[in-house]
């Protein structure tokens, strides 16, 4: 009777490795999948019609197919906007590869941040090339749209705006809000911001 010669371990090591590795791959693409599904609805950005930094118009729709993580800042914030932007500068190198993804940031000293400013600003940080979006628009539309349409605080501007990021998704419906200065919410961004780049509608 033939004897079936047992494997070599360094195969057999290669095999376990494997299939420890296809496990760990389907398991990540389970849990962006469940992140996706399990994140809300909570509101849906309204029309408007903003400028960048470079005075183009930007509004909801240059929002609509993209995921976008938005923010409300000033430039002569001393507080938490420098914090804020170097959270969005990690999050630029992190999604370097990721085209459909848009940081957006709108200044609630619109008075003070014209378009140079903002275009200064944005290169103060290493952001040059158009990944990060810095609008500006009248105060009463700016304390609007951030009150009515992205549900966050307006009270005492420009030093009274909200720390937290919203994150958008490619219909341009709010699905969540992050605060600025927690490890575990800005790694669970990341995760949702996977997420959602996965989902191409």
């Amino acid at each position: 009777m033939n004897r079936k010669m047992p494997l070599p371990w360094p195969v057999l090591a290669s095999l376990i490795l494997a299939l420890i590795l296809a496990g760990i791959g389907y398991f990540v693409i389970r849990q962006a999948d469940k992140s996706r599904s399990q994140l809300p609805i909570l509101a849906e950005v309204p029309e408007f019609q903003f400028r960048d930094q470079n005075d183009r118009p930007f509004g909801r729709n240059q929002m609509l197919g993209k995921v976008c993580v938005v923010d409300f800042i000033f430039t002569r914030c001393q507080g938490i906007c420098p914090v804020m932007a170097n959270r969005y500068t990690r999050l630029h190198r992190l999604f370097q590869d990721a085209p459909d993804l848009q940081l957006i940031s709108v200044s609630v000293d619109p008075e003070y941040d014209t378009p140079e400013v903002l275009r200064q600003y944005a290169a103060n940080y290493g952001m040059t090339e158009g990944r990060w979006i810095l609008l500006h628009a009248p105060f009463d539309h700016v304390k609007d749209l951030c009150e009515n349409g992205f549900l966050l605080p307006a009270e005492d501007l420009p030093q009274g705006h909200s720390g937290k990021f919203a994150l958008v998704d490619r219909q341009g419906r709010i699905r969540g809000y992050y605060d600025h200065d927690s490890d575990a919410d800005q790694n669970l961004l990341k995760t949702h911001i996977h997420a959602l780049l996965k989902a191409k509608k």
